[in-house]
């Protein structure tokens, strides 16, 4: 049963500096393919596991998820996990809300605290499980810093420019094998990529943390912000049903997320849209095939025929 051998998964990674996927399937009885399929589904579903390569390195959890949490039972370390993985739970038949409060009432008031912050300080904006990966070499320490409520100073590289910055941690986020920190300064809420981190530095002090911090809803509004503000060029385009139907996952869910005309006789609609630019507009718009006409601007309809023209060349018997 596959959610069975994801729950031993999770569990064989618990607390391990790192296991190769050769050895997890060896271990597991499966291949090193479904080992990869499945340590996406983990990341998929909320677990904070990635790779690390080189020597030493192999599959792990983010260091401190659940090292911090010692003193539990196997099933009470198994099913607190699940407890922050609820399309886990849904397939082994748990019921969330009465495991959470059986769980987390049942333990010593440390133990409870600790489990809430594993919770609410990890959030995984997933898949992307296959994406090239950023050297993570200070996460340990940034996590240490997320989970102990501690200030950070960091060494940051933003553009050709290398930065200092004392920093409030709020949180770690992976989107698509890229881990982010969020964390205050000033007043604001700034996500920083642990990437591009150079120096780690954890200090004594206690980090300034707001009581209603939420920190996948900043995350959502923050990307839809981000998503809105890069997207300047208008442009209006006819669409096969087909096309329409394929839309979102061309150009983004909030892109598409536009009223189209009434369908004509043959099912095409119009529609008008806010893209990230003409260039990327011809490479969208191409992976819509024949669903799609440019009627404005020129310019745009001109590059879609160029482009479509030179992909006929190439492809010419």
């Amino acid at each position: 049963m596959r959610s069975a051998r994801l729950l031993e998964m999770m569990l064989r990674l618990q607390g391990s500096p790192g296991v190769t996927a050769q050895h997890l399937a060896d271990e597991l009885g499966v291949s090193v393919r479904t080992v990869y399929r499945d340590v996406g589904a983990l990341s998929a579903a909320g677990v904070p596991v990635w790779t690390e390569s080189g020597p030493g390195g192999g599959i792990r959890l983010l260091d401190g998820w659940q090292s911090r949490l010692s003193g539990l039972t196997r099933p009470e370390t198994a099913a607190l996990m699940l407890l922050g993985v609820p399309t886990l739970a849904a397939e082994l038949g748990v019921e969330v809300d009465a495991a959470r409060s059986k769980l987390l009432g049942s333990m010593p008031l440390p133990l409870r605290s600790a489990a809430q912050i594993q919770r609410d300080r990890v959030h995984v904006d997933a898949p992307g499980w296959f994406t090239e990966a950023d050297g993570n070499e200070h996460l340990s320490a940034v996590a240490t810093a997320v989970f102990e409520g501690r200030r950070l100073r960091i060494r940051y590289r933003r553009g050709d420019t290398v930065v200092i910055r004392t920093l409030d941690p709020l949180g770690l986020v992976a989107k698509a094998g890229i881990w982010y920190l969020v964390a205050g300064r000033g007043g604001r809420i700034l996500s920083y990529r642990v990437g591009r981190i150079g120096d780690a530095v954890v200090l004594d002090e206690t980090a300034s943390r707001p009581d209603d911090f939420d920190l996948a809803g900043w995350w959502s509004a923050s990307a839809l912000e981000f998503d809105r503000a890069i997207r300047t060029f208008a442009c209006t385009v006819r669409l096969s049903p087909r096309a329409w139907r394929r839309l979102a996952q061309v150009v983004g869910a909030g892109a598409a997320d536009v009223e189209p005309t009434a369908s004509d006789d043959d099912g095409w609609v119009t529609v008008d849209l806010m893209l990230e630019g003409a260039d990327v507009a011809v490479d969208q718009f191409l992976a819509l095939g024949g669903g799609v006409e440019v009627l404005a601007p020129a310019p745009l309809r001109a590059a879609l025929r160029a482009a479509g023209e030179r992909l006929a060349q190439l492809n010419h018997p």
